[in-house]
């Protein structure tokens, strides 16, 4: 995620504080900012959702991601799925 506008870390964490809680409510799914911690206008997401139906799994991570490209504050930059 880039936020362009961020002149902080303070700005920074309110926009993935705000993000990270509308996923976990919406979603179930564990999120948290994995790389990138000091660097205030870039952050690298890390979700994890558990589940034993793979057509599940990837419907819900496909609607998470359209909320992450839609998200006002933030662009979604790049984004890589894996299914185990």
């Amino acid at each position: 995620m880039e936020i362009r506008w961020s002149q902080s870390l303070k700005d920074k964490r309110a926009v993935l504080r705000s993000l990270k809680d509308r996923i976990r409510r919406k979603f179930n799914v564990s999120i948290s900012e994995i790389e990138e911690l000091d660097n205030h206008v870039l952050a690298r997401l890390g979700a994890v959702q558990a589940s034993n139906d793979t057509k599940y799994l990837q419907g819900a991570l496909e609607k998470l991601l359209q909320v992450l490209k839609t998200w006002p504050d933030a662009e979604l930059v790049d984004y890589q799925i894996e299914i185990l």
